[in-house]
C-alpha cells in the first residue's frame, strides 16, 4: 500500500513537472522575438576580401548565429555589373540570416541606416608608390565616405578601417565623422595578429587554438611589430609562456617578427594575388570579438584612438592589446615593456606622427 503512494505521488510529481515545462515553453515561445537585423556596410564589395567576407557575415560568423543582418555593398561605378553578380550569388546561398542586400554606387545611398562599417574600399597600392602616395590618393575616398557617415549613419556606428594605410586612414575618417565617438572608429591589424600566432603555433607544433595574448604594436605597416613577450600556450594542464617554451629566445627578437612583416610578400609571390581569405577572416574576428566580446583572459590587437596609454601620443590611431565586452574595448594596462620593445613601438609611433601630419597637410 505504501508503494503505491510512493508510486502515485513520483506520478503526480512527474506530471507537474511536465506540465510546467510545456507552460514554460509556451511563454518563452512569445518571448523568443527574432533580433532586428543590423546594417552592415562594407566598401569596396566587388573586391576579393568582400567576395570572402560575405558568407561569413551572412551565416552568423561576425555578428552571432541568432543576428539577422542586411548588406549595404558600395563600390564605384565601372564594378555595378560585377556588384550584382555578388548579389545574386548571395541570394542562391540562401542564408537564413540575410535579410536584405542593397548594391551600389552611391556612397549616401550606401550610408543610410548603417549600424556596421568596414571599410575594405581605398586606392590601391601601385608600385613605386610611397605611404605618402597612397594616403594623398585616399584622402578623397575617406573624405567622402567619412561625410556620408556622418550624415547618414546610426550614430553609434562601428567602423573598421582596413584599406591601407588603414591606421591614417581612419583617422581622416574620424576628421570628417566627428559625431561618430572616437571609441567606435578602429583599424585592422588583427591579420598581423592572426599570422603571429600562426608563426608561434608552427615553432612550438602546438594548435593555433592554444595560443593566445600576442600583441601587434603601433601601425600596419612593413615595421609592424609583433611581440610574443606576453604570449601564453596552453599545455593541456595549465598555461607556459611563450618565452618559457621557445627554445631559441633570439627568434623571437629575429626571424619570428620578420616573418610575420614579410608573410603578405610570401602569399602575393606564391598565389600572385594579395591575401584575401585571409584578411576576410581578420576582418570578422575582429568585428566578432568588438561586438560579442573577447573571451575571458584573452586579449586581441586593435587599431584604437590612442588616450596616452604606454606613452603613446595620445589621438592617432594606434595598434594596442584590448579586451572587449558589451560591444566596447578597453586598451590591456601594466604590461612590462623591455628596451627592445619600447624601441620598436617608439619608432612606430613616429610614423604615425609622420603620416598624420602629411595628411592633415593636404586635408588642410
Amino acid at each position: 500500500m505504501e508503494n503505491l503512494e510512493i508510486v502515485q505521488k513520483v506520478g503526480v510529481v512527474l506530471v507537474c513537472v511536465y506540465l510546467s515545462w510545456r507552460i514554460i515553453r509556451y511563454i518563452w515561445s512569445f518571448l523568443d522575438v527574432e533580433k532586428d537585423p543590423l546594417i552592415v556596410l562594407v566598401t569596396g564589395a566587388a573586391g576579393q576580401i568582400a567576395y570572402a567576407l560575405f558568407p561569413m557575415i551572412a551565416k552568423g560568423a561576425m555578428l552571432g548565429p541568432d543576428q539577422p543582418v542586411i548588406l549595404h555593398m558600395l563600390d564605384i561605378e565601372p564594378a555595378g555589373d560585377i556588384l550584382k553578380g555578388v548579389k545574386l550569388e548571395l541570394m542562391d546561398g540562401a542564408f537564413p540570416l540575410l535579410k536584405g542586400v542593397i548594391t551600389t554606387t552611391d556612397v549616401i545611398e550606401a550610408c543610410k541606416g548603417v549600424d556596421i562599417a568596414i571599410m575594405l574600399g581605398g586606392f590601391p597600392r601601385r608600385k613605386g608608390m610611397s605611404n605618402k602616395d597612397l594616403i594623398s590618393k585616399n584622402i578623397g575616398i575617406y573624405k567622402a565616405q567619412a561625410s556620408a557617415l556622418e550624415q547618414h549613419a546610426d550614430t553609434n556606428c562601428k567602423v573598421l578601417v582596413v584599406a591601407n594605410p588603414a591606421n591614417t586612414n581612419a583617422l581622416i575618417l574620424k576628421e570628417y565623422a566627428p559625431s561618430i565617438p572616437e571609441e567606435n572608429i578602429t583599424s585592422l591589424t588583427r591579420l598581423d595578429h592572426n599570422r603571429a600566432l600562426n608563426q608561434l603555433s608552427e615553432n612550438l607544433n602546438v594548435h593555433v587554438g592554444d595560443v593566445k595574448n600576442v600583441i601587434m604594436w603601433g601601425n600596419h605597416s612593413s615595421n609592424q611589430y609583433p611581440d610574443a613577450n606576453h604570449a601564453m600556450v596552453n599545455i593541456g594542464v595549465g598555461h607556459k609562456s611563450v618565452k618559457e617554451l621557445v627554445t631559441d629566445d633570439n627568434w623571437l627578437n629575429t626571424e619570428f617578427i620578420t616573418n610575420v612583416q614579410r608573410r603578405g610578400e610570401v602569399i602575393i609571390k606564391s598565389r600572385r594575388l594579395s591575401s584575401a581569405l585571409s584578411a576576410a577572416s581578420a576582418t570578422c574576428d575582429h568585428m566578432r570579438d568588438w561586438i560579442l566580446g573577447t573571451p575571458k583572459g584573452t586579449w586581441v590587437s586593435m587599431g584604437v584612438y590612442s588616450d596616452g596609454s604606454y606613452g603613446i601620443q595620445p589621438g592617432l590611431i594606434y595598434s594596442f592589446p584590448v579586451t572587449c565586452e558589451k560591444g566596447e574595448w578597453s586598451i590591456v594596462q601594466g604590461l612590462k615593456i623591455d628596451k627592445f620593445g619600447r624601441e620598436k613601438m617608439d619608432a612606430l609611433e613616429k610614423e604615425l606622427i609622420e603620416e598624420k601630419n602629411f595628411a592633415y597637410s593636404c586635408l588642410h
